[in-house]
């Protein structure tokens, strides 16, 4: 799989609702996933909240989005971030430090999450949020 660009749109606490709208309007398949399910949040009231979502449509159109956690602000403007995702960990880790270099700062350092994959968060010196995935069949070996 090439390394493929695309919105991550964030939300508060209406993000299911928000990417069943778009799954009406551009169709495609939609997978949700809770903080619960991922064992990704202590705070009961994030039970159900969505951790990870993504509309892939037949027309090859991704969509990503999140409800904000609790531990986070929500303010408008904030609601985007761009997502990195693909198989090769080498050339996606390189993004990764480029991106958070030269006054940027690490939100979540790359590494092994809890549904698999690497992946790491950082806000670039312009103050874009960038979201790098490695996907999990590929990642190397004892990354951590």
């Amino acid at each position: 799989m090439p390394t493929t660009l695309n919105p991550y749109l964030g939300f508060c606490d209406n993000a299911r609702e928000a990417m069943t709208f778009y799954q009406s309007v551009f169709g495609g398949e939609l997978t949700v996933s809770t903080f619960a399910e991922f064992h990704a949040s202590e705070d009961p009231a994030e039970a159900d909240k969505v951790m990870h979502s993504m509309l892939t449509t037949t027309q090859g159109m991704v969509l990503m989005g999140a409800d904000t956690p609790n531990s986070m602000e929500h303010t408008p403007g904030s609601a985007i971030s761009i997502s990195l995702s693909g198989d090769d960990e080498v050339e996606l880790r390189g993004y990764y430090e480029k991106l958070c270099a030269d006054g940027g700062s690490v939100t979540v350092p790359m590494e092994r999450a809890p549904w698999g994959d690497v992946f790491g968060m950082c806000t670039d010196r312009f103050g874009i949020a960038w979201l790098v995935n490695v996907n999990n069949g590929q990642a190397a070996a004892g990354a951590s």
